[in-house]
């Protein structure tokens, strides 16, 4: 396994037909290459309790979603992930948040760019996210 510091985390949401990222602002945090079988990654995010409810939320719903984290430095290019909130943990005033999930081999752009497409071609959901799966199986055959 290695672990780096986490230095920045955007949740990537579809808000009005659009792709939109959320920034988290993180305390501090940790992301985990586990090197499994599974390509995993873990990935703690130690935010503010305002997210509470949001992440609460997503955690309940089970979904996965994309996520982009820049690690280590702030200037290096962010890293796109497709995760699950596994756990959620108050710690006082403050909570940490996990998420496992495998890296995208694509750039930012690649990534908003199948979105913006499979939701154009009718895509929502579950259905949008299966469909973006798939394609991303297909470009790595």
């Amino acid at each position: 396994m290695k672990t780096f510091k986490l230095i920045s985390l955007d949740i990537v949401e579809e808000k009005h037909e659009d792709i939109t990222q959320r920034r988290i602002k993180l305390e501090d945090g940790l992301i985990i290459n586990r090197e499994d079988d599974h390509g995993r990654w873990v990935i703690e995010a130690y935010v503010d309790e305002n997210y509470r409810d949001f992440f609460e939320t997503m955690k309940e719903k089970e979904e996965e979603i994309i996520i982009q984290v820049k690690i280590t430095k702030q200037s290096n290019r962010p890293a796109t992930f497709l995760v699950k909130p596994i756990d959620v943990n108050m710690i006082g005033d403050r909570m940490n948040v996990i998420f496992m999930g495998t890296i995208v081999d694509r750039q930012q752009e690649q990534v908003e760019w199948v979105l913006k497409q499979l939701m154009d071609e009718g895509y929502q959901g579950e259905d949008l996210l299966e469909e973006f799966k798939k394609r991303g199986q297909e470009s790595k055959a």
